[in-house]
């Protein structure tokens, strides 16, 4: 086989070549979709810190944080250290007959990190794998004896089928098969919360509902639980032995100004927390669910069972070895402290930027490094977008919101070289999480970018993407 690509070759592919390629072998859609901004037809060569370099040389400030993973920002030197280190030393990277001391360590910190008896830990690869194990591990702690879990009405745990079970974006818009038993209750709502624990009282007057899953933040959403309710949940779920899984799998490590969101209220301890995204520092796939020791015992902890939940990437060497720089990284260097630091700057700009074009901002919301803005979609301009449009896309409830925040984020990366993203959860918000390596001068440019860009107003926002749709291309 001759016509093998190798890595150098991988690195001076054109941009009309990896389109080919995509459209040939990954999906012509995603070249559609993500074609139709100027990022989609722009190749990077390097990245640090905030800052993306492209191959003709200009400069792009990442505020997208990686859409949760980039807390450290890109190629921290920390973290390529660690990575250097592991491989110069030939570490080993994976070995089930071997006790792993990158897992050793790992775990020892987390329970150290975390309050309460939260010290047993599980490392598998992604968040949707952590949501899903720590469900899986609530319905050994109750033996099978119960069958019904329930998560929140705009919770977003994963796309797998089980993780995609407990969510309810409307971005995932197909029917796929669900795991049985789910059902929800309103975020934030104790009442709603209430209803949904009498629906499935057991028999014998009991509960059957084995676990809860809900986000104490909702990122996706811009939405945080109050803490009498987390408090009420957790006191709830006590008396009725109902495991209690919080996902922290994009607020954790600092992101909303605590280690954890949950840890905003001292003495709220879930039985299980979810971990990844920044996990890994940037550089590794790693993802991590936190147990009580009692849950774990109970569920796992008999030579029968100890290997009942396990993955063959699970404790991966180099991973782990990443991911314990990178927890040493955002305690050390006090994430959380530069969380609320950059959130003070953004929410008092964000306020001012909302209040001078309330034409097209209908609010903003979020907390620490992690806030949104929510788009008003105006009809007028759409006339001239709507025919450019598949026509599959003709039914989308969301279609006007989408191309409006579309058209902002077009704008902040054509005018600005500012790289932004908007949440496909409910609401649609603009996202804005910069990574924590951020500074305040990073986040001043990014709010002059957004005032100047809101600035042009709907009518030339949207025409001008229009104009662009109909070439098929956005550039700077």
């Amino acid at each position: 086989m001759t016509d093998l690509l190798d890595i150098a070759a991988a690195e001076n592919l054109t941009e009309e070549q990896v389109h080919t390629l995509y459209r040939s072998f990954v999906s012509r859609s995603q070249v559609s979709l993500v074609g139709a901004f100027g990022f989609g037809h722009d190749l990077v060569e390097s990245a640090e810190g905030c800052w993306i370099t492209l191959r003709d040389g200009r400069r792009i400030l990442d505020f997208t944080g990686g859409i949760g993973v980039l807390n450290h920002g890109h190629n921290h030197p920390r973290i390529l250290a660690a990575r250097r280190r592991f491989a110069e030393q030939r570490r080993m990277e994976v070995h089930k007959n071997y006790l792993s001391p990158y897992v050793a360590a790992l775990s020892h910190n987390l329970a150290r990190l975390l309050p309460g008896d939260l010290d047993i830990s599980y490392f598998p690869n992604s968040g949707a794998e952590a949501v899903e194990g720590a469900v899986k591990l609530a319905y050994k702690y109750h033996a099978g004896r119960r069958g019904t879990v329930l998560h929140t009405d705009i919770s977003f745990h994963g796309k797998l089928l089980g993780a995609g079970s407990l969510t309810a974006s409307p971005e995932l818009h197909f029917d796929y098969p669900r795991i049985p038993g789910t059902d929800f209750f309103g975020y934030g709502d104790l009442d709603s919360f209430a209803l949904a624990l009498d629906r499935h009282q057991a028999l014998d007057g009991g509960s059957d509902v084995y676990a809860v899953v809900l986000e104490p933040f909702s990122a996706s959403s811009l939405r945080a639980c109050p803490g009498d309710f987390l408090r009420e949940v957790r006191r709830l779920c006590t008396e009725r032995d109902i495991v209690l899984i919080f996902d922290e799998v994009y607020t954790g490590w600092g992101r909303t100004g605590a280690l954890f969101h949950f840890m905003h209220h001292p003495g709220l301890v879930p039985d299980v927390v979810t971990m990844s995204k920044s996990f890994g520092g940037g550089k590794a796939s790693i993802a991590g669910y936190v147990a009580r020791e009692p849950v774990f015992r109970r569920a796992y902890d008999t030579l029968q069972d100890a290997t009942l939940h396990s993955t063959t990437y699970y404790g991966f060497g180099e991973e782990t070895a990443t991911a314990l720089e990178a927890v040493a990284v955002a305690v050390e260097d006090d994430y959380p402290g530069r969380a609320r630091k950059l959130g003070a700057v953004l929410e008092a700009g964000l306020r001012d930027i909302a209040g001078r074009h309330r034409s097209l901002v209908a609010s903003t919301a979020g907390t620490g490094a992690l806030h949104g803005v929510f788009l008003k979609a105006g009809p007028a301009p759409l006339d001239r977008l709507l025919p450019l449009l598949p026509a599959a896309l003709g039914g989308d409830p969301r279609l006007r919101t989408k191309l409006i925040t579309g058209a902002v984020i077009a704008a902040l990366y054509r005018d600005h070289g500012v790289l932004t993203f908007f949440g496909s959860n409910h609401g649609l918000p603009l996202i804005v999480a910069p990574p924590l390596v951020a500074e305040e001068p990073e986040a001043e440019t990014f709010l002059h970018a957004l005032d100047d860009v809101l600035a042009q107003g709907p009518a030339r926002l949207l025409g001008r993407l229009a104009k662009e749709l109909a070439t098929g291309r956005l550039r700077p």
